[in-house]
């Protein structure tokens, strides 16, 4: 059978890599070096040849945000355009009121204190001396972009050069490409569209205020030309690693499936769904559950994507998505959790798991692999998002009928025990996921009062109420009703691309389960423990030639490869890996080349693999390597 290759960058995609990775290696010594701070975000765009404003940074780097990586730094400059001089050109016309080609330091003022990110008087002040080059109380604007985009290119061009120089930035291979040097200097992304008059005299005097400096040389990298562009191939035999596993698509298609119990129909049986949502920084996170099971029994335990589609014969887009649901016994801490099982077997798009557990209390942690469920290019979106309010013939504002499809699916999902109404519980977890707020009793009482509610929980018609009041009182502004919307993995299409729904069913034999849903502070922490735990029980370590307390343990199920890296030194390790022997694979990583810093003495999922075309047989191939200490 043929198998189906893994793409391969374009020029342009390759070049574009190679940009990323210089104006990062500007800033930082590594590209496994973390972006710490939002100074240095914005360090980093710049020498990038962008020119972010506060808004732009604040979008990237929230209240929550701790730390951004060299992909999240990529996804940024894929979806923010580079400065160009005719639209700065654009914004200073704006501010030429008498069209002379100058600005004088009144019409700078009052563009930049009254409009788009307002400035005080001293930075206007600040602005203007470092802009007026001549120092002739006027700014020749056209001088001025001219000269700011020409040092946009030298940084650019400097971080290029100091990439390509230096040998040792050019073996670490690190990010989603190899190195290899530029076809051309500088590709120049598409000029960004014209923004209103608040915008473009912000956006100009932005440029004014942080313009890009070149980078300074750091003493500590040194040119070596006794260095490969790579690693010896001896080097590389002492300290490699190659696994390579043959799939053939029964594995995927048509494995030993566990068999559903027969009378399962007459078994107890809870369920509960839940909502994979994809955040801003590529994490994955969902709520987590309780299980109670009152004494020892026999459980039949499946999870899968909730469909919401409201044609059968156009399914939901992300019912493709990997799902899995692992089961740890409670101990006397969250610490002290110990994994029973997972759901390793699949049977079409649902997940399962059968075995005996004894009374007493669970932990069910939903996981997806993040191979099908990741952030997509906004670039074929149309323009004009979609309306959310119109008018009604009275002149109040009105849901519209596709508002309305998308609120209903909302409300489904958020529905969690599937009873058609909303508790209090359930609609507080939607209130934190959109608002970051809770609603107390004495407001649910308010809302008893105002929308339709039944046992005291609020029905799909009351939801609905509710948010055409909250439109009504910002008197038609969609724009809260986006943030909820976006919050919910929605985009300007009303398409759910950010977020997978899922159901969860439990089934005992001889008793009757109960779930309720968590949200713990310990959620992640607890559900890396019982991945790596799922890994490590199932396969054996093999050490990387040369370092007998580095491991590698290839976790190879029905349907899914995992691999996790045990650094057992006393400090920390770089290990490269390299997929693209690969074939008909997909890495949670999102690229086929890419490096994984290891702690000392700990353990790290390294990637997972899945199937491009689950109907086609697939190859994984992996050469682990140790990347010297530099």
């Amino acid at each position: 059978m043929s198998f189906q290759e893994s793409p391969r960058p374009s020029d342009e995609e390759e070049a574009f890599y190679v940009q990323c990775r210089a104006a990062y290696l500007a800033v930082f010594k590594s590209s496994l070096t973390n972006i710490a701070s939002k100074q240095q975000l914005c360090r980093a765009l710049q020498q990038a040849g962008r020119n972010p404003a506060h808004a732009t940074l604040n979008k990237y780097w929230t209240p929550r945000t701790s730390k951004l990586n060299f992909d999240d730094f990529c996804e940024i400059l894929k979806k923010e355009t580079k400065t160009e001089d005719t639209e700065l050109m654009r914004a200073f016309n704006k501010m030429d009121l008498n069209s002379d080609g100058y600005i004088s330091h009144s019409e700078l003022e009052k563009a930049l204190t009254t409009r788009g990110e307002k400035m005080t008087t001293e930075e206007v002040n600040a602005i203007f001396s470092l802009a007026d080059i001549n120092k002739d109380g006027k700014l020749d604007y056209a001088e001025f972009c001219r000269l700011f985009v020409s040092t946009v290119e030298q940084c650019q061009m400097a971080a290029l050069e100091r990439l390509e120089a230096n040998a040792k930035l050019k073996r670490q291979n690190f990010g989603s490409r190899s190195y290899s040097p530029p076809k051309s200097s500088v590709s120049s992304a598409s000029a960004s569209s014209a923004s209103s008059a608040s915008a473009a005299s912000a956006a100009a005097a932005q440029a004014a205020a942080t313009l890009p400096q070149p980078p300074e040389t750091d003493a500590t990298l040194k040119k070596d030309s006794r260095s490969s562009s790579r690693t010896s191939s001896a080097r590389s035999r002492r300290s490699s690693l190659s696994n390579s596993i043959t799939m053939t698509s029964s594995s995927s298609t048509k494995a030993s499936k566990i068999p559903e119990p027969s009378g399962l129909q007459e078994w107890h049986h809870s369920s509960m769904k839940g909502c994979f949502f994809l955040e801003d920084d590529g994490s994955i996170s969902s709520l987590q559950y309780q299980l109670h099971v009152p004494q020892t029994t026999n459980v039949y335990l499946t999870i899968q994507p909730l469909s919401l589609s409201h044609a059968p014969d156009k399914p939901s887009s992300w019912m493709t998505v990997d799902t899995a649901l692992f089961a740890m016994a409670a101990g006397e801490t969250k610490e002290d959790s110990s994994l029973v099982g997972f759901t390793d077997s699949k049977d079409k798009e649902k997940y399962v798991w059968k075995g005996e557990l004894h009374a007493g209390t669970y932990y069910l942690l939903p996981f997806t692999s993040g191979c099908k469920l990741k952030k997509r290019s906004k670039k074929s979106l149309s323009n004009k998002p979609i309306e959310l309010i119109y008018r009604s013939d009275t002149g109040e504002p009105d849901l519209t009928r596709e508002l309305r499809e998308v609120l209903s699916d909302i409300f489904e999902v958020i529905d969690l025990d599937g009873n058609g109404l909303l508790s209090l519980e359930e609609y507080n977890f939607f209130e934190l996921r959109t608002s970051g707020e809770k609603c107390d009793k004495d407001a649910w009482a308010v809302c008893k009062e105002n929308f339709d509610m039944r046992k005291n929980q609020l029905t799909r018609q009351g939801f609905m109420e509710l948010n055409l009041m909250e439109a009504t009182e910002k008197n038609g502004d969609p724009a809260d009703l986006w943030v909820t919307l976006e919050a919910m993995g929605f985009n300007r299409m009303l398409e759910l691309v950010d977020a997978c729904p899922f159901q969860i069913h439990v089934h005992c034999e001889g008793t009757q389960p109960s779930i309720q849903p968590l949200s713990m502070d310990s959620g992640p922490k607890l559900q890396n423990h019982a991945l790596q735990k799922s890994i490590t029980a199932r396969t054996g370590a093999k050490a990387l030639r040369g370092h007998d307390n580095v491991f590698v343990y290839t976790y190879r199920g029905e349907h899914r490869i995992s691999s996790l890296i045990a650094n057992k030194t006393n400090q920390k390790v770089t290990v490269h890996v390299n997929n693209e022997q690969s074939r008909n694979c997909c890495s949670s990583r999102g690229m086929s080349v890419f490096a994984v810093e290891v702690p000392a003495r700990t353990k790290m999922v390294c990637q997972h693999i899945l199937p491009i075309n689950e109907r086609q047989d697939w190859t994984y191939n992996c050469v682990e390597t140790i990347l010297p200490c530099t």
